[in-house]
């Protein structure tokens, strides 16, 4: 499977981005939509994966504090790497932007793909829309550098 990935401001990113987001926060996961769009998106990096067919799969963005978020991928894409693409480009991205960690709020049942990534959990479990999240980290850069 051949992926591409673009990183897009929003103004390029809404059309592809925003019904994807939608899809799986609004309609499978019941996040209200007042809570799901938000001023991030204007000053947010988003990452689109797309597929062969050139039809957008998979989003997420980094915003500029370096917190990554709005991780989603259409159901009949999950398991097949489109995720760890997206955040790849995503934690790259930070990395060349001098950023020297990034951070993010992970739904509980996604830990163990973030660990894969080198994330680590910092606190308590705590609800967000109603789904159970955790805070993580991945430093990029000692301190010292």
């Amino acid at each position: 499977m051949a992926l591409r990935i673009a990183l897009l401001r929003w103004e390029r990113a809404r059309a592809e981005a925003a019904p994807i987001r939608f899809k799986v926060f609004v309609e499978e996961q019941r996040v209200p939509l007042e809570i799901e769009v938000d001023a991030h998106d204007a000053t947010s990096i988003h990452a689109l994966a797309y597929a062969e067919d050139g039809g957008a799969i998979g989003t997420g963005r980094l915003l500029p504090d370096g917190h990554i978020g709005r991780m989603a991928v259409r159901k009949e894409w999950r398991g097949r790497g489109v995720g760890a693409a997206i955040l790849g480009a995503l934690i790259a991205e930070a990395r060349r932007l001098g950023h020297a960690e990034v951070a993010l709020s992970a739904q509980t049942h996604a830990l163990e793909f973030y660990r894969r990534f080198g994330f680590v959990a910092e606190g308590e479990v705590y609800d967000d829309a109603g789904i159970p999240h955790q805070a993580m980290r991945k430093r990029l850069r000692d301190a010292a550098a």
